[in-house]
């Protein structure tokens, strides 16, 4: 980057924090600077940001319940965007960066491939987006990194693809609390019925990553199956945030495939909650040549999304203005790290 990149952290949550935290440590390089924290919460509005992280020194960051006032006076280029999974529910916030010329990289997993649950919005949104010259885009780990772009970029170096399959394990007992309630560890298995039948609970994005998967491809689905089923506890387990006793629900197994005359082309299955034996990430890929990509221990999830969204935000600089999805980018990478150095 060639000049400082100005960042406004747009929601408050865990993630959201822990993104400032991230944000605040590469100031020291000169490479990015916060310079607004928007939350709606009563109780942080009018903090100094510090006092919500817990840090030794003020920032000088008061954060604001007031978004627009924020991004007006702010001069920022770029929105770090963690409110809600949902794009109904973001769309105004959305519109009103667009509105201050802020471009915006958001976890909303719903923005990571809209155009087939949200044709509407999406088009909407793409109109206002290029209209003002700002960039949309959501990412994070899964939607946005372990299913998708980790997917894709395997692919690179494959001259035919037939299949793909990835698969996740995810210990959430290692996970913040709200993931936990989200996966509905401790509830009753009657419960996890009733709030499955809402249509908003598990994991929100598995289906945006297999489209995002297959327009990367160019693969046309005629067919798409998904299922969301709960892991039962064997054991009782403890967690900081949740206790589960034997029988009671876990976490999630949600999987997904898309099939072509009737053949499965894509498969993503994510099995996701606390106390899951041997954690980790897998791609495979048949194809020539066939790859097997595994990640012993799997990608931590939140650390890996605060990260997803803090080193795309060079990234969305360089991007033609619109509701972009992660693989019209430049290839993801790390920024303004601090790497050993040894002399000889």
């Amino acid at each position: 980057m060639s000049q400082k990149v100005r960042v406004v952290q747009y929601g408050l949550g865990p993630i959201g924090q822990a993104a400032a935290r991230v944000l605040l440590e590469k100031q020291k390089t000169g490479l990015v600077e916060l310079v607004g924290a928007i939350d709606i919460d009563p109780k942080k509005a009018g903090k100094d940001l510090a006092e919500l992280l817990n840090l030794e020194t003020a920032t000088g960051i008061e954060i604001s319940s007031d978004a627009k006032k924020v991004l007006r006076e702010s001069n920022a280029d770029v929105a770090v965007h963690t409110t809600s999974s949902f794009l109904d529910r973001v769309q105004e916030q959305l519109l009103l960066c667009a509105k201050a010329g802020v471009h915006v990289v958001s976890s909303t997993e719903e923005l990571a491939y809209p155009f087939v649950r949200h044709p509407e919005r999406a088009t909407a949104l793409d109109m206002v987006a290029r209209q003002h010259g700002v960039v949309f885009v959501g990412t994070g780990v899964n939607p946005g990194f372990a299913m998708d772009t980790l997917v894709l970029t395997a692919t690179g170096v494959c001259t035919d693809v037939t299949r793909i399959q990835a698969t996740r394990v995810v210990d959430a007992g290692l996970r913040r609390g709200p993931l936990q309630r989200k996966v509905g560890a401790g509830i009753t298995p009657e419960a996890f019925a009733e709030k499955k039948a809402t249509g908003t609970f598990g994991h929100i994005g598995l289906r945006e990553s297999l489209l995002l998967v297959a327009e990367g491809l160019d693969w046309t689905l005629d067919r798409i199956e998904e299922t969301l089923d709960p892991m039962l506890a064997n054991r009782d387990i403890a967690t900081p945030h949740a206790e589960v006793t034997t029988g009671q629900v876990a976490g999630i197994h949600h999987a997904i495939t898309g099939f072509r005359h009737d053949h499965p082309l894509i498969t993503l299955d994510l099995k996701m909650y606390v106390g899951a034996e041997d954690p980790h990430d897998a791609v495979r890929i048949d194809g020539t040549p066939p790859i097997d990509l595994v990640v012993q221990g799997g990608i931590f999830g939140d650390t890996a999304t605060i990260a997803a969204l803090v080193n795309t935000v060079p990234l969305i600089l360089k991007t033609e203005p619109g509701l972009r999805t992660i693989k019209d980018l430049r290839i993801p990478r790390a920024f303004a790290t601090s790497p050993m150095l040894h002399a000889h």
